[in-house]
Order: structure tokens, then sequence, then C-alpha cells
């Protein structure tokens, strides 16, 4: 197969829609040798900010000389973006004989798009012979394709509401599903959390024996006094780190990265050491595209962020009244399963005018629908038929004393991000 051939076949799989269960991945798994117990693994689940904690530990333990496998999900650009090794993506040749590979030897196995590239990667990994794998959750937990390894630590982040078709209507049940990665003795490092889903989690540790790093008990992060905006300090039980200044902006962050230095030390006599000025470097370093992402290139600001939940949408404007931004021309985008009522009215004080646009997804929340209710609650907002139009109209119109933001899908941040590229 050639390259695109080869990503048609993956696509393709999509027809077999989303199916949680572990069946199909134990099936790929074995029939390539179970390659995901050639190595190290973190298991990070949750709602808001996993992306944030892979990266943070991806960039720790690469510069702490590791090499280190990374597998995320959705990409923004090119699908090999999902699969990386000290932040190099799998090259095209690589992907083509992996999926040659596992198609030949699993013709029986129905395997949907996401069960397919887990394995993929976690075959991968092992073949490149990384020492360590920061892996990702698709969707929940529990049934999750990530969910059939066997992890040296996992994360859970903030859970809120999320993929409430699948994964439950209440946060108590989605509480549940992403609390099913944690396993019997694993230690598990538990981010900020609602009070409701706080309780589900603290009952799946107990049950499963596993011991448990909490945020705001066992771990602690807060501002270093000393004048420096955006620095802080971390806490843990063997460790402190002070003065910390994220890569990432938004104070969130300080959560996310508190989060994963936890992790570090959970590994730390795991066979995992890394030096406390590693620490310092690495989180400075830390880049994660698309999440409160200036625009560098651009006449006019451009904040580009994949907010698409309350959750999302709260971060953000906290980080605009951080940045004393209070005019914003929004390029707006849902898909149909998001609360777009909910995001929105997160947004209201700060809008001066929305562009509504459905990003490139199958099921799209109708732009004209937005208009509406945007136009009810007296915001002014139009419908377009096209990102880039939508973009380019927010652009020109764009004022001095404003900014453009780019938010509600990653699918929109992607494309409107693509197109920047080419246009700007």
């Amino acid at each position: 197969m050639t390259p695109a051939q080869t990503l048609e076949f993956l696509y393709g799989l999509q027809m077999f829609g989303i199916k949680l269960g572990l069946d199909n991945i134990r099936a790929l798994l074995q029939s390539a040798g179970n390659p995901q117990e050639d190595y190290g693994i973190i298991h990070v689940a949750g709602t808001n900010g996993k992306g944030s904690v892979c990266a943070y530990l991806q960039q720790i333990y690469h510069e702490a000389g590791y090499r280190v496998g990374v597998y995320t999900s959705p990409h923004l650009h090119r699908f090999n973006e999902r699969i990386s090794i000290n932040s190099q993506q799998i090259t095209d040749e690589a992907l083509v004989a992996l999926v040659e590979e596992l198609r030949e030897n699993n013709l029986e196995v129905p395997a949907t798009f996401f069960e397919f590239t887990t394995a993929l990667a976690l075959l991968y990994f092992s073949r490149q012979q990384v020492d360590l794998v920061v892996l990702e959750v698709g969707m929940g937990g529990r049934l999750d394709a990530t969910n059939v390894v066997q992890p040296l630590v996992s994360v859970i982040t903030p859970v809120s509401d999320d993929h409430g078709d699948y994964l439950g209507t209440t946060l108590v049940e989605i509480a549940a599903e992403k609390g099913g990665i944690i396993k019997p003795g694993v230690p598990v490092v538990i981010g900020k959390q609602d009070e409701e889903a706080l309780t589900v989690l603290q009952q799946i540790v107990t049950e499963q024996q596993a011991p448990a790093f909490l945020y705001g008990d066992d771990y602690v992060v807060d501002y270093v006094l000393n004048g420096v905006a955006g620095s802080y300090r971390v806490m843990t039980p063997e460790c402190s780190w002070a003065p910390l200044t994220p890569g990432l902006p938004g104070d969130h962050q300080s959560q996310n990265m508190s989060s994963a230095l936890m992790v570090v030390d959970c590994l730390q006599s795991k066979g995992f050491p890394v030096a406390g000025e590693v620490v310092y470097s690495a989180v400075a370093d830390t880049r994660w595209p698309g999440r409160l992402e200036w625009w560098p290139d651009s006449l006019v600001p451009v904040l580009l962020d994949g907010a698409h939940n309350v959750a999302g949408a709260t971060a953000l404007a906290a980080y605009l009244a951080d940045q004393k931004i209070s005019k914003i021309r929004w390029v707006a985008g849902f898909k149909a399963d998001k609360d777009m009522a909910a995001v929105v009215t997160v947004l209201l004080p700060v809008l001066t005018r929305v562009y509504c646009v459905a990003p490139p997804v199958e099921a799209a929340y109708p732009p004209a629908y937005v208009v509406t209710f945007l136009n009810t609650n007296g915001v002014v907002a139009c419908r377009y038929d096209a990102v880039a139009t939508a973009l380019a109209a927010a652009l020109d119109e764009c004022e001095e004393d404003e900014v453009v933001v780019v938010a509600g899908s990653l699918f929109l941040v992607a494309a409107c991000r693509e197109w920047l590229l080419t246009n700007e």
C-alpha cells in the first residue's frame, strides 16, 4: 500500500463506528506478541487536560534522556501526529508496514479505527524500543481500547460532561467510566475534581486497593510570591519545585503541570528517575498546539483554543480575563454532541461578534441554531458556509482593541490553523 492507501484503509474502519470493549484490541495485540508488555506505560484519562499532561510528561522524560513514545488523539493536521517518539512523528514508511502486518494477521477481527490505531501505536513503540510510553485514553476509560495495558502509574485529569451518549448523562456515571483505568495496586494520580466525581473515583480506589495521590491533598500547586507572573511551586510527597514557569499558557495549566510532576514523583523509584534541573527546563519548554495558542505570524491577534465544553470554555474565559482581553470576535463551531448553549453562555460577556460555521466533522451542530441562540442573547452573529470565509471575515473586521478567537471544536481549530499556515 501507498501512504494514501494506508490512510484510506484506516479511515475506512470508521464504518465500524465506536465500540467500547477490549476483545478486538486484545486479539490485535496478541497477534503481534503483546508489544504493550515491552515498556513502561503512563495511562492518562479524564475530560480536560489529558493532552496537556501528556505533553508535559513527554517533554520531561525526553529531556531526562529517555526514549518516550506518545499516543494521543485526535490529530490537528496529519494522522502521524498521533504516534510519536521524542516528538518525532511515525514515518509514512513505518505506518504502511505496520498497517499491512496487522491487517494481514487480523482479517477476521472487525476492529474500529481507534482499536486498530491503538494496536498500531503499541506495536510501533515496541519495535522502536522505547523506554516509556505516555498513553492517552480515547474515550472514557473502562472499555477504551487503551485499557488493555498494565501501567506503572495512571492519571485521571478533571472529569466533566463528556460523550454522554456513550459514557452516561451524569457526572457520577462519567467518572465511573473514567475511573475504570484504575487497577489493583497501581498508583493513580487524581487531578482536581468536582465533589461528585471525586467520591466515585475514591470508591474505585478503595475497591482496587490502589495507592492514590489527590490534587490539593497529596500534591499541591500555588503561586510563587516573587513578582514573577506565571511562576508556581509544586509540592509532592517527595519533592518540591519552585519557581516553575510552564510553557503552556493559562492558570489551569499549573494544575496539569502539577499532575505530571506527581507522576514524576511516583516513577522516581520505579526505574525512571528525573533530575530536578530537567524538570525546570522541560516544563518551560512544553508546547501543545491548538490549546491557548497565539498565532505568531498574524497581523491581527489570533488565539486558537480547543475548548469545546463548559470546563474548557471556563478556562478560556479565565485566561482572557487574566490577559485583560474584554472584546473578542469568535469564530465558533461545534460537534453535534456538545452542549453549545452552555459553552456559549460562559463566553457571552466578552463577545463582540460571532462567526458561526460548521467544523469539518460528520455531525456538526447547525450553525444557524448557534446564530439564533446568540442573537436571542443580544450578540451579533452570522452564519458562514466555509471555515476559511468565517475566519477571513473575522480577521478583516477585527478592530484595534479586539482579538480573534477560534474555539468550540479542535477540528475547527485545525481547519483554521491550516488556513493560517497557507494564507498569512
